[in-house]
């Protein structure tokens, strides 16, 4: 049964880590394929889907030639680490790196074309040292860059591509080694799809540096507990708890991958209030005003003339407002009877959830029905600014005719 699972867990490593990579070269293409960085990610990741590619026809067909692009790709990934290292760095670097890494990927390139095992396990060996030695290399021209050239984002990058060369090591020895240490299957994938992840979460800078790598942990973690005490209780061995862990493992950072790049792209989509208003080609008041009416979240909004407010006091409507620019029917302040009374009012005049004062003389309202604002915090803000702009062109179109 391990034998057979064996075999499963590969295909499954190897297809998500195949999936991880297409959806981080996705969101690279998207970014800007033509940035130097982006081409340099663009031309690691596009190796490392050679290799898993390479490794799911193998997997699937039994064909022995495709372990030539397995080799291949994996030849060349100290030259595409080296490559993407000098470009967040913004450094080349020492002539002897690099001609020892490039040197080293020809010759791998070379040997990956012999199409026999004969040369194995002595092209194994070559490509292990070769591999680890320019993670190693890597490695160092990370750690001894010049922080103080780089901004903090630039040194956050830096750090989690470093995290991700360390996970490597090990993995790529274990790719190796399989068979001299008697490994069950190639973990390389997870170190694959810990960095797509890690990489997909650099566009979302508000979650934090701190928090990312957290969540790494905790992942980690509860992957090993979980696979530890499913292979512990099922009595499957030291292989069966090794495959659980993996498979959850993977399926975690699949799960995070897919997540991530989701939410990247529906912020990227956003229809924001914030990137409404950025579009606004006008200073008067009014035709702002009816411009964001266009906007979907404030599909329906009414704008409200003095006139249509004759019916209400003025000095309370001024007490209201001078309070509360943006009253909310969640959170309508306490001014008094009368006040709640003009409140209420323009709440269930206007269907209104948000009501909110444009100008002031004269004043317009403008009465709003979004109910989803009310648990969004950020969009409340977003309101806020609308609210400010309103009133910032109604002064200084005052102060022109004044």
């Amino acid at each position: 049964m391990i034998a057979s699972a064996t075999v499963s867990i590969q295909l499954f490593l190897s297809c998500a880590a195949l999936l991880g990579l297409l959806v981080l070269h996705r969101v690279l293409v998207r970014r800007d394929p033509w940035d130097p960085i982006n081409r340099r990610f663009l031309f690691s990741v596009r190796v490392a889907m050679l290799l898993f590619a390479g490794r799911v026809l193998l997997i699937t067909t039994g064909i022995a030639a495709f372990r030539t692009p397995v080799l291949l790709a994996a030849g060349l990934i100290p030259l595409a680490a080296l490559l993407l290292v000098e470009g967040l760095l913004r450094q080349h670097a020492p002539v002897a790196i690099k001609a020892f890494v490039a040197g080293g990927s020809a010759v791998l390139a070379v040997l990956s074309l012999w199409y026999s095992s004969s040369i194995d396990p002595a092209r194994l060996f070559l490509l292990l040292g070769f591999q680890v030695t320019g993670f190693v290399l890597a490695g160092w021209l990370i750690v001894t860059r010049d922080r103080a050239s780089l901004s903090a984002a630039e040194n956050a990058t830096v750090v989690r591509l470093g995290l991700s060369l360390l996970l490597f090591i090990p993995l790529a020895a274990g790719d190796s080694l399989l068979a001299f240490i008697d490994l069950p299957i190639q973990f390389s994938a997870l170190g694959v799809l810990i960095l797509c992840w890690l990489a997909i979460g650099l566009g979302r800078v508000h979650l934090g540096h701190r928090a990312t790598l957290t969540s790494l942990a905790v992942m980690i973690v509860a992957a090993v507990m979980v696979g530890g005490m499913i292979g512990f209780l099922t009595e499957l061995g030291r292989d069966g708890i090794l495959l659980c862990v993996a498979a959850i493992m993977t399926t975690l950072f699949l799960v995070a991958i897919l997540n991530d790049a989701r939410a990247l792209r529906l912020e990227e989509q956003s229809m924001g209030l914030l990137r409404h208003l950025a579009t606004a080609r006008t200073d008067d008041p009014m035709t702002f005003l009816r411009y964001l009416q266009a906007h979907p979240l404030v599909d329906g909004a009414v704008v409200v003339s003095q006139e249509s407010l004759a019916g209400l006091q003025d000095d309370v409507l001024e007490r209201i407002f001078a309070a509360t620019p943006v009253l909310r029917r969640s959170a309508a302040p306490a001014l008094g009877p009368v006040a709640d009374d003009h409140i209420a009012y323009l709440f269930d005049r206007y269907s209104a959830t948000h009501v909110m004062l444009a100008t002031s003389k004269p004043r317009v309202l403008v009465a709003l029905s979004m109910p989803t604002l009310s648990a969004s915090p950020s969009a409340e803000m977003e309101l806020q600014v609308v609210q400010r702009m309103a009133a910032l062109m109604a002064a200084k179109e005052e102060r022109s005719h004044g």
